[in-house]
């Protein structure tokens, strides 16, 4: 088990990995003055060249950072399937871990996360980013006010051009884990049953276009929509409960609330008739949600106590994608009953 560090001590921080998610890491740990990157590690000369120049030790293998330099803390932007020998090793160390989603890519490699973290008493946060949206954040904050007293449904759209650099999984794990993870915690809990269709259009191993289905418990459902063919990024979400509907983009940060007119209701020749809702544009302060993830991972390092999303958090999201894949490929909807039985006590 891992000591809060003293405070005002400057952390130690490795980064492994600098592709485009990792160069960003890069870009906001060097900015910060509570923490010091000592050690990044990636195959390619370039990439490391650039780190060494903010004053980081440079490292061809991961592996060997891990065991080489001295390290609070590490930061793993690594392709998914180096994930978890990459985790194990840092955990095995005492070394707090932020895992970029997805936490791993099956089920079972994530399993062995969790359970070298339990066991250790290491804190592994995934960093599902979108959580530390300031307009997500805004949202889950008026839902716990109570401004809809049911959910009936959540729909999201994460698409965009093909990214070139993504070889080892397909969208699903690499994309819509970010999805699964949000409207679980937007419906407060757990689907219980998935659906799926997957196609295959320019990606040479894996799906690139993604349509599912999430059945919660409490009636509510969910929709995904995300891919790697839409030639101009869109990252959406929409919540619908009893008195309205949130709509939520996650490039621009807004967010809007469009109150239902349900008592305006009625029938015109026997036609329901339909009006538009008073719509209302939220207030949120804009920020940047790698820096607020990069702040509650620190947070956690230096004084202790469970991450925001925590490695339960990112498993989960990896069995609802693995679930979500199992359902296309079967053609019939899966059910989510036996993780609850494979996690440690």
């Amino acid at each position: 088990m891992i000591s809060p560090r003293p405070a005002g001590a400057t952390l130690r921080v490795g980064l492994a990995g600098l592709g485009a998610m990792g160069r960003n890491h890069l870009r906001v740990l060097s900015s910060r003055t509570d923490c010091r990157l000592v050690a990044v590690a990636d195959p390619v000369p370039e990439a490391l060249q650039a780190a060494a120049a903010a004053g980081a030790q440079p490292f061809a293998e991961p592996l060997a950072m891990i065991e080489e330099a001295e390290l609070d803390a590490l930061v793993v932007a690594a392709p998914t399937t180096a994930h978890l020998p990459l985790a194990l090793a840092a955990i095995e160390r005492g070394i707090a871990v932020l895992v970029e989603k997805p936490l791993a890519a099956t089920v079972d490699e994530g399993v062995r996360i969790l359970r070298a973290a339990h066991a250790r008493g290491v804190p592994v946060q995934v960093g599902h980013v979108e959580r530390f949206n300031p307009a997500v954040l805004e949202l889950g904050r008026l839902l716990q006010a109570g401004w809809l007293s049911s959910i009936y449904s959540i729909a999201s759209r994460r698409a965009g051009p093909f990214p070139a650099r993504i070889r080892d999984v397909g969208v699903t794990v690499d994309l819509a884990t970010h999805d699964v993870d949000i409207l679980s915690w937007i419906a407060a809990e757990r689907p219980s049953r998935v659906y799926a269709e997957l196609a295959q259009r320019i990606h040479a191993d894996h799906e690139d276009l993604l349509f599912g289905l999430l059945h919660f418990p409490s009636g509510a459902t969910g929709m995904l929509d995300v891919n790697w063919l839409t030639p101009a990024k869109r990252r959406q979400l929409i919540v619908v409960g009893e008195e309205g509907m949130f709509e939520l983009d996650y490039l621009t940060q807004r967010l809007t609330f469009t109150r239902a007119n349900v008592e305006r209701a009625q029938l015109i020749g026997g036609f329901a008739t339909t009006f538009s809702g008073d719509v209302a544009e939220l207030p949120v302060v804009n920020a940047e949600p790698l820096a607020a993830e990069i702040d509650a991972f620190l947070r956690v390092v230096r004084e202790g106590g469970r991450p925001v999303v925590d490695v339960e958090d990112g498993l989960w999201a990896v069995a609802i994608a693995n679930a979500l894949l199992e359902a296309a490929a079967a053609g019939r909807p899966v059910e989510l009953s036996s993780l609850a039985e494979r996690k440690p006590a």
